[in-house]
């Protein structure tokens, strides 16, 4: 038998030991794939809602309550779960990108394991983000929930009736509530009764929750149409009617006498803590409140000097303050006697500024884009905002625009608004995400405000870039939404870390942004409400612009503003000491 040389049995152990690493990356990266994927659909069987909102309609049916003992029990064990089994991948088998996934859903399990701590479900219902506002969207039949066949309409019987038990729990943990010093401050409590109040309406016509009714498809046999007329009547009158009574009798006597005369989280046990937790989730930074207050301060005092620039340049003479009365009540830019001009003006707005998209993106989403009125049932206390699309792409996102009184409505500031909440704000940022098939499934419906939100004020910044702002009260609109991000830095740490009262907040925004006083009050109250949210903005808009001009002062001419944004874009909300980490590695690779 011919013996092999001593130097070719190496070689083939050496590519033999290749062959096995390369077979042993492949099954990690297999098995990788495999959590992420049982990740996110463990998560919509949590969250059913969630997965209609993604345009996947499987558990249409259901709802599940957030406020059970189960589903708390159900919720931790699924992040610890998760947790555990990550720490099984080390880094160095995975690659660059399935890295930075990993290190997404680090922070996702111990961000939300951490909310376990705190004692945010005792006060589940408020006048602008909780559960009831949103169900309201979906039971119009306008939004994401489907109502095109005879089993949609089942579906959405089934799931009201979760609804229901959520309701019941929700004044169950108001009670509870009561009991240990965490309810909500009276001034918000006013802001729900009528929000409940409206949904207590005896004539079906009118009633959301009936609306559905009224827009059958034509296709449905008279049997099934009076099969489900006949269901939703007994629903809304036997059970959605009665409910809403019994949660406003609630809050509208033992709750609101028990309500909080503090305006911040401070005046709850623990609310120091709290807000600590609240700053990491939203900013996706460590700062501390004392640090952010500092920011607003120094941000704000920036901003004015510059719309000290725009007085003078329309010949204003008196202080800023005085401008500032000056553009909200100038007739000249409230031009309109009907809702339908808002929309128009929104719908011109792109128009004009198609034409120079190209210049700073190649890429856009296909996903379908429409601006809308917001309800009638929550726009006197709602603000505009962004409603993503499904991951098919088959229904569009949505502005929502709430005008309550079309006669009053000011556009000075409609150009940043646009290119905030719409394009390329959130619907570029969202839909993109959405339909980039490189991402886990979990990634495309991840949502971080300061990535997020930072990214749509950081839109606002490409007015001029994309043929806006030519006129100077667009200029200063867009000044003045960013002041409104400024001052939110202020008044939230003012008001959750520094004992500020709701009068001291609004006050401090009246004396600087030129917003409606209506329109400040909703937007403090809005601070109240969620602690820690209002500063995602302006943290996360300071760190892309920091990020593009570390790139274009490093790059020089190699410096593509297009190549930059699909950087930034194309692996979704992340935590911004991630997104830091890949533009950093992005200049290094182009240099």
């Amino acid at each position: 038998m011919k013996k092999i040389p001593v130097i070719l049995v190496a070689v083939l152990m050496v590519i033999s030991c290749k062959q096995d690493k390369k077979e042993d990356t492949q099954n990690t990266s297999e098995d990788f794939q495999a959590l992420l994927d049982s990740y996110y659909e463990d998560g919509l069987k949590l969250s059913p809602i969630s997965a209609t909102m993604a345009g996947d309609n499987r558990y249409n049916d259901l709802f599940e309550n957030p406020l059970s003992e189960e589903y708390a029990t159900k919720s931790k064990a699924h992040f610890q779960n998760y947790l555990e089994k990550l720490s099984e991948f080390p880094d160095e088998q995975l690659s660059p990108s399935e890295r930075m996934t990993k290190a997404i859903l680090k922070w996702e399990c111990d961000i939300n394991l951490a909310e376990f701590q705190y004692n945010a479900d005792l006060t589940p219902i408020d006048q602008m983000w909780s559960v009831n506002l949103f169900i309201g969207q979906l039971a119009s039949g306008a939004s994401a929930q489907p109502f095109k066949t005879v089993g949609d309409y089942q579906n959405w019987l089934k799931r009201v009736n979760g609804y229901l038990e959520w309701m019941a729990s929700a004044e169950e943990k108001m009670k509870k509530g009561m009991e240990t010093g965490h309810v909500l401050p009276k001034s918000l409590i006013v802001k729900v009764l009528p929000q409940l109040e409206s949904l207590t309406i005896k004539d079906l016509d009118e009633h959301l929750f009936y609306q559905p009714i009224k827009n059958m498809p034509s296709d449905f046999t008279k049997e099934e149409k009076t099969m489900l007329t006949n269901a939703y009547t007994t629903m809304v009158s036997e059970r959605v009617i009665p409910a809403y009574e019994k949660l406003h009798a609630f809050m509208s006597g033992p709750y609101f006498e028990a309500g909080r005369e503090s305006s911040g989280i401070q005046g709850e046990p623990d609310g120091d803590a709290y807000y600590a937790h609240q700053i990491k989730k939203y900013t996706t930074t460590n700062m501390t409140a004392d640090e952010i207050h500092k920011l607003g301060l120094s941000e704000v005092a920036r901003i004015r000097s510059e719309m000290e620039k725009i007085k003078e340049q329309v010949g204003f003479e008196g202080d800023l303050k005085a401008f500032f009365d000056f553009v909200r009540s100038n007739r000249q830019l409230m031009p309109y006697t009907d809702a339908q001009q808002v929309i128009d003006n929104f719908n011109e707005i792109h128009d004009r500024m198609k034409p120079q998209l190209e210049k700073l993106f190649d890429m856009k989403p296909k996903t379908p884009f429409e601006v809308r009125r917001t309800e009638a049932f929550r726009e006197k206390s709602a603000s505009a905002e962004y409603n993503p699309g499904s991951l098919d792409g088959t229904r569009p996102g949505i502005f929502y625009v709430p005008i309550p009184n079309a006669e009053e409505y000011n556009v000075y500031s409609d150009e940043s608004l646009f290119l905030h909440e719409a394009i390329p704000g959130h619907h570029y940022q969202i839909s993109l995400t959405q339909e980039n098939d490189d991402l886990p499934k979990f990634r495309k419906t991840l949502w971080y405000s300061g990535y997020g939100e930072g990214w749509a004020l950081y839109s606002e910044s490409l007015g001029k870039e994309l043929g806006l702002y030519t006129d100077p009260y667009q200029v200063f609109g867009m000044l003045g939404a960013e002041m409104h991000r400024a001052i939110r830095l202020v008044v939230d740490s003012g008001l959750h870390a520094k004992a500020w009262t709701r009068e001291q907040a609004i006050q401090y925004s009246l004396d600087n942004e030129a917003e409606s006083e209506a329109s400040i009050i909703s937007e403090i109250e809005r601070y109240m409400a969620n602690p820690g949210q209002a500063l995602s903005y302006k943290i996360g808009q300071l760190k892309i612009i920091e990020l593009r001009k570390k790139a274009e002062e490093i790059l020089g001419n190699k410096f593509d503003v297009r190549k930059f944004h699909n950087e930034v874009l194309e692996t979704g909300c992340i935590p911004l000491a991630l997104l830091e980490e890949k533009i950093n590695a992005w200049i290094e690779s182009n240099k």
